[in-house]
């Protein structure tokens, strides 16, 4: 209980620092800014022949690639930093660190998260408008596919920090932007060819959307969706069995990560470091 204690205190301060930083505040705020402006300009455009805008449409496909990238890449990128750098060794120093640290960093990503996402939907809902939390089944809904999403990303977050290093951790953007993608994010799944439509189903970012759509978006645009149909079993489905996965293996692979820093394997890095620098 102390070293999670200590891990929600240092997840509050990594939050405040996060923004009140104005460098931080623009990395997270940027992309999201970009996208609202480009969809506000496509306010006006309709997709076929529905009545929805592909401004509309677009909005959740951006929540829910905020839970997907953000909650995974972030909490990612940060372990990847923290083992080459020395900071994980040196939590492992202190008695209950690693609990603190992994609790720390969770509720971090996990707060930054629900943060921009309150953020870019009172943002979309001004500039944009067309949907909104209206009654107390969008919201539930709304509640139960973030809660979901983050459970489904942060382990994988987790495991894929354990395993990668800076250059590879790097390297994994362009699959995950692909992934992206072909996920009915940014435009219906049901215009693309049906492999692609089947690929996108197996990984948890369609069903984020999807789920958020089902929340956002008024009761007729289930026409454009496959089958016609929000498909919310199938979403709980398929995002707790991604889940239950991750959180099954990402102790393990934690666990082993963390009993395998030394200070002679910080050096090895050091050493690599300084032969690509030179």
């Amino acid at each position: 209980m102390s070293g999670t204690r200590a891990g929600i205190n240092r997840g509050l301060i990594e939050l405040r620092q996060a923004y009140t930083n104005p460098i931080d505040l623009i990395g997270q705020f940027l992309t999201p800014a970009i996208t609202l402006g480009v969809l506000f300009l496509l306010r006006d455009k309709t997709y076929g022949d529905s009545d929805l805008s592909i401004a509309e449409l677009a909005v959740p496909g951006m929540l829910s690639t905020i839970i997907s990238f953000n909650g995974m890449y972030a909490l990612l990128n940060v372990l990847v930093q923290d083992r080459e750098d020395g900071t994980l060794l040196r939590a492992k120093a202190v008695p209950k660190g690693m609990v603190g640290y992994f609790v720390g960093k969770i509720l971090t990503t996990a707060g930054a998260v629900l943060m921009q996402l309150a953020i870019v939907l009172g943002v979309s809902m001004v500039i944009i408008g067309g949907f909104s939390l209206s009654g107390a089944g969008a919201v539930a809904t709304f509640a139960w596919v973030v809660v979901l999403g983050l459970l489904a990303v942060l382990p994988l977050g987790a495991i894929l920090g354990s395993v990668l290093d800076t250059r590879t951790g790097f390297l994994l953007t362009i699959p995950l932007m692909a992934i992206i993608a072909i996920s009915g994010i940014f435009y219906p799944i049901t215009a693309m060819p049906g492999w692609l439509q089947g690929l996108a189903q197996v990984f948890p970012i369609y069903w984020l959307g999807l789920g958020m759509r089902s929340a956002l978006l008024p009761a007729e645009a289930v026409t454009i969706e496959l089958d016609q149909s929000w498909r919310h079993l199938e979403t709980v489905g398929v995002l707790g069995l991604w889940a239950v996965v991750g959180l099954a293996i990402a102790p393990f692979i934690l666990r082993r990560m963390a009993s395998n820093e030394s200070g002679s394997v910080m050096a090895q890095r050091r050493d690599k470091a300084m032969q690509r620098a030179f």
